[in-house]
């Protein structure tokens, strides 16, 4: 049977101070502990490791030899573990985070700028992916998704307000083909749709009438993976579009986009980061939670 870490650890304090009180000192542990730990790791490997007398300790050759051969190995694994105890006081270290691509706000970037600025040390990797998979088999930290679509054995923080989706269009558009008055309409229109990716189905364009959720099928003229061009098609006339209503906020401050149907896009909960529940959190996702609750 190979001998346990702590073991190596002790028999290296012994080698070192070449007396067991002082090496039960370096430990906070008694003399009677130190001896009976070595004598242990000497029935293990079956020889004699150190030559005790009333006033000192002398490492015999076989001592001699595996305290040449593990003490290096024994003194970077000390290292690694102050090094890994150093980041219980202070964030430090790679955040991985799976961001939904519609998280406008989050994505932005002046709030994860800012967080960068006051944690220099964490160093963020940030997937933009709408794709629905286990952060925590993946190696991520944390996740930022809608409320709706996160297990509920997650820990949720919320970094956005109540959000909704729109149907929008370009005034040229409008005035060409007309304003829809009901979703069933837009069947009769030109559609703008988007999708995570090639081969997963469109994004349903769902509303609200009366209390009753329910989704139109609507014949995509065009459909993408990517959100800007979504947006660009939209503004430039292509038809009608349907997505977060922050993807379309810009063009329609100044006017290059208009919202229609609104009085059936109901509003809902909005984004949130959302991790494990851990008891012991690393700093650098407890700097990030209390860096987003902050700013609420």
């Amino acid at each position: 049977m190979l001998p346990d870490f702590n073991a190596l650890a002790v028999f290296a304090l012994v080698a070192e101070e070449k007396n067991f009180r002082a090496a039960a000192d370096r430990m906070g542990v008694t003399r009677s502990a130190v001896s009976q730990t070595i004598r242990k790791l000497e029935e293990t490997l079956g020889i004699a490791l150190v030559s005790r007398t009333t006033r000192s300790v002398a490492l015999t050759e076989a001592g001699e030899r595996l305290y040449v051969e593990t003490a290096p190995a024994l003194a970077e694994m000390r290292g690694a573990l102050d090094s890994a105890a150093s980041l219980h006081d202070r964030p430090r270290g790679k955040l991985n985070l799976a961001v939904s691509s519609i998280a406008e706000n989050f994505l932005s970037g002046p709030l994860l700028a800012a967080f960068a600025n006051e944690n220099p040390d964490v160093k963020m990797h940030i997937t933009v992916t709408d794709e629905e998979f286990d952060i925590v088999a993946e190696g991520y930290d944390a996740g930022v998704r809608l409320g709706e679509v996160i297990a509920q054995d997650m820990i949720a923080v919320p970094v956005s307000g109540d959000q909704r989706q729109l149907a929008v269009a370009s005034p040229a558009y409008l005035a060409r083909f007309g304003t829809p008055t009901h979703p069933r309409e837009l069947a009769d229109h030109r559609c703008i749709g988007w999708r995570v990716g090639p081969h997963i189905a469109p994004y349903r364009w769902e509303f609200e009438e009366d209390g009753k959720e329910f989704a139109v099928a609507v014949a995509d003229t065009i459909t993408t993976t990517d959100m800007a061009l979504m947006v660009s098609l939209a503004v430039s006339g292509a038809g009608i579009s349907f997505g977060m209503e922050d993807s379309f906020r810009e063009p329609m401050s100044r006017g290059e986009l208009v919202p229609v149907l609104e009085e059936f896009c109901p509003w809902f909960p909005g984004f949130y980061l959302y991790y494990p529940s851990r008891k012991n959190m690393a700093p650098k996702l407890r700097a990030l939670v209390d860096y987003l609750r902050k700013k609420r």
